[in-house]
């Protein structure tokens, strides 16, 4: 866990570099809201059949393929018949880099999240979502591994693996 934790906070600090070199206007950050549909991998198949997620970001452009920004949002799993519901609300930092102005984009989420629900109240783990996509100036769509690591004493690990899309709402 604690590889795990110093990941976090590597990353957290990477991306505090990047904010902090960028001024922030109207032309270079907005607001992303997206859904998903994630099919669990591993031992979470044994508990769940499939989730939905939603998810908001604020981010930023640093360069014109670069792009930072903080991260929340929720996802629900549907148990299989022998369990409760759960739920996982992330809240992390995100990067991306984007090839062209239109196109493929490859980037990841990292940061906690926190369980909800079947006696998991806050048993969270440190959370890491790799995506790779296609975007323009509007939509993005884009395939994504979600893994929870959590602690031996907190339960299992939750991975899962899917496909999510985000609209961008820009000022201008």
């Amino acid at each position: 866990m604690k590889k795990y934790t110093l990941l976090f906070v590597f990353s957290f600090l990477i991306s505090l570099t990047g904010f902090a070199q960028t001024k922030i206007t109207n032309r270079n950050s907005w607001l992303k809201a997206g859904a998903g549909i994630g099919f669990p991998v591993g031992e979470l198949s044994n508990r769940s059949n499939a989730s939905l997620n939603i998810d908001i970001k604020g981010q930023v452009l640093s360069t014109p393929h670069t792009g930072f920004g903080l991260t929340s949002g929720y996802t629900h799993y549907f148990p299989t018949d022998e369990h409760e519901n759960f739920g996982s609300i992330p809240v992390g930092l995100f990067g991306r880099y984007y090839v062209s102005r239109e196109g493929l984009f490859v980037g990841s989420d990292v940061g906690y999240s926190f369980q909800t629900g079947s006696g998991n109240n806050g048993k969270g783990g440190v959370y890491i979502k790799p995506q790779i996509g296609y975007h323009n100036r509007l939509w993005n769509v884009f395939g994504f591994y979600n893994g929870v690591f959590r602690g031996e004493s907190q339960g299992r690990h939750l991975q899962q693996v899917g496909v999510g899309f985000a609209y961008n709402f820009m000022s201008n």
